[in-house]
This record gives structure tokens, C-alpha cells and sequence, in this order.
């Protein structure tokens, strides 16, 4: 399975992004996808995760109203729309797959069989 992130950049404080990661290799909707972000010195830490048709999404508490994340299962790709950007939301992130059945473990990084190569964002204050 492969995973190509894009749509990071600069982007001031209270702006929007949209990210986006197109998946290759595995059939699609069978996939339970995930975005994680990682600041420098920091962890990699949970951001969303989706299931394989799309109507169960999972956020961390701190995202929750201010990032979306949804699916579009005709073009293979998984996206990340965020918005009231802090720069505490400077980081890499990065798009996750596996092929598993969704539930509260995707939360975890390590649950994940796939990554992408991560995209960064930067956000201004």
C-alpha cells in the first residue's frame, strides 16, 4: 500500500488547509485511514481516523470542531480539512492506512500497517 500526502504550506494563525492523501495498492474502502501530526521534539500524535465507507470518524479532544476528515472512495483518497489554525498546529503530518476494522485502537499510531511520507504544516502567529 502506498500513501502520497499533499496540500501542507504556510498558512497564518485562525486560517484554513485542506490535506489530502491518495492511496494506492489495496482496495480502498476496505482501508481504515488515519492522520497524525508530529511537531519537532514532539511525538507523533493522533489527529483523525475514518472507516471504510466513511460514516464513522474518530478526532483527538483537541481537534474536535475545528478539523474534518472524510473520504472519497471513487478517487482513492482520504482527506483533512482543518480550520481556526493555532500554531500550536505547526507540525508534519502525516496519513495512515490498515486494513482492519475500525474501532478506538486507531487512535494509536503503531495500529497502523501503512504510512505516507507526511506533509508540513506551518502555521503563523
Amino acid at each position: 500500500v502506498q500513501l502520497q500526502a499533499s496540500g501542507g504550506g504556510l498558512v497564518q494563525a485562525g486560517g484554513s488547509l485542506r490535506l489530502s492523501c491518495v492511496v494506492s495498492g489495496r482496495t480502498f474502502s476496505d482501508l481504515v485511514l488515519g492522520w497524525f501530526c508530529q511537531a519537532p521534539g514532539k511525538e507523533r500524535e493522533f489527529v483523525a481516523s475514518i472507516n471504510g465507507n466513511g460514516n464513522r470518524q474518530s478526532y483527538a479532544e483537541s481537534m474536535k470542531g475545528r478539523f474534518t476528515i472524510s473520504r472519497d472512495n471513487t478517487k482513492n483518497t482520504v482527506y483533512l480539512q482543518m480550520s481556526s489554525l493555532k500554531p500550536e498546529a505547526t507540525a508534519v503530518y502525516y496519513c495512515a492506512a490498515d486494513p482492519g476494522d475500525f474501532g478506538l485502537e486507531y487512535t494509536t499510531a503503531g495500529k497502523y500497517g501503512y504510512w505516507g511520507q507526511g506533509t508540513l504544516v506551518t502555521v503563523s502567529s
